[in-house]
């Protein structure tokens, strides 16, 4: 029953998911928000609830493997799905074409994943008003990069309007206007919000049942499961030719998830929630490191002038994933 419930969740996360998008693409399209803004915070942001709902269950049920392995590991996911349909679609050059305001999204990415590298390595044993010095830190970090992305110069104005000047092709939801499309995306946010939690619950249930690891079941399986709002998002943003949209929902949703990690050290009673993790979480930490670095380069560098060395960043990504996989479930 506890495998029932679990599939219905995932499927009715990806049911909302789809919706989600389409009402994404409508307030990006109807509001003064372009692509990229729509996609970095609010798809981003609701996208990742499932993660927000799954860690914070964990976190006070005590689980620290799941509730750290499933952000560390959704973020994993996320750019093993970027990279999974930009090489898929990779005569359209989804990077390429992607606004390069991105980079200041990645850059940020990159220096958390840093940052929750150092915590695992260092396992600090110091809390303040408790919370945990290593979680306090990435909060601030977050909330620092942040400003300095809004305030920062953008890299390429005419961008967004090249990469949705193609003709879009038809939204089921395009008819709606922008409020009645705002209140759907929360209804539907609230829909993932719920499934999430009832993720996170079966997940932690499953771990126990089958014996694997909290870690990998974190990393892998409810990190996969959570990450599902994502995947869709991007799909469905891309069958829009919303490139933005799609890029800024994962580079987003992985700047977000880190937040989330900081956010449940103070849920976790036991002290610092990165003192109680498995180890096994610094390889999936690295393997988000790596991964985020060549997703940067696919987005500094110039356009290639072969498809095959355009795909070959993301050829390398998704190595990585199934390399990090493999060495999480053995360690």
């Amino acid at each position: 029953m506890v495998f029932v419930i679990f599939i219905l969740a995932a499927a009715l996360t990806v049911f909302a998911s789809i919706k989600l998008s389409q009402y994404a693409d409508v307030i990006s399209s109807k509001t003064a928000m372009g692509g990229m803004m729509v996609g970095t915070l609010l798809l981003a942001g609701a996208t990742s609830l499932p993660e927000v709902s799954t860690s914070f269950s964990a976190a006070a049920i005590g689980n620290a493997d799941i509730a750290v392995g499933n952000m560390i590991g959704s973020n994993l996911f996320n750019l093993f799905i970027l990279a999974g349909f930009d090489f898929l679609l990779r005569r359209r050059r989804i990077l390429d074409r992607a606004s390069r305001n991105n980079i200041y999204t990645a850059l940020l990415g990159i220096l958390l994943t840093v940052l929750v590298i150092m915590a695992l390595w260092l396992r600090l044993d110091i809390q303040i008003l408790g919370v945990g010095l290593d979680a306090l830190i990435i909060a601030i970090t977050y909330i620092v990069g942040m400003v300095a992305i809004n305030k920062l110069p953008s890299l390429d104005p005419e961008a967004e309007a090249v990469a949705e000047s193609e003709e879009e092709p038809d939204n089921p939801s395009a008819s709606l206007s922008s409020k009645a499309a705002i209140f759907r995306f929360v209804i539907a946010a609230l829909v993932i919000l719920a499934a999430g939690t009832a993720l996170s619950i079966t997940g932690d249930q499953i771990a126990i049942i089958t014996g694997i690891g909290s870690s990998f079941i974190g990393s892998f399986l409810i990190a996969a499961a959570t990450s599902l709002p994502e995947a869709i998002s991007v799909f469905v943003a891309l069958r829009l030719s919303n490139v933005n949209m799609a890029v800024g929902a994962i580079l987003g949703s992985n700047i977000f998830n880190m937040i989330i990690l900081a956010l449940s050290d103070p849920v976790y009673t036991a002290g610092p929630i990165m003192l109680d993790v498995s180890g096994a979480n610094m390889i999936i930490a690295v393997g988000v490191l790596i991964m985020s670095l060549l997703a940067l380069l696919s987005l500094y560098r110039k356009e290639s002038k072969s498809t095959l060395a355009y795909a070959l960043p993301s050829v390398i990504i998704l190595i990585t994933y199934f390399a990090a996989s493999y060495m999480n479930f053995t360690y």
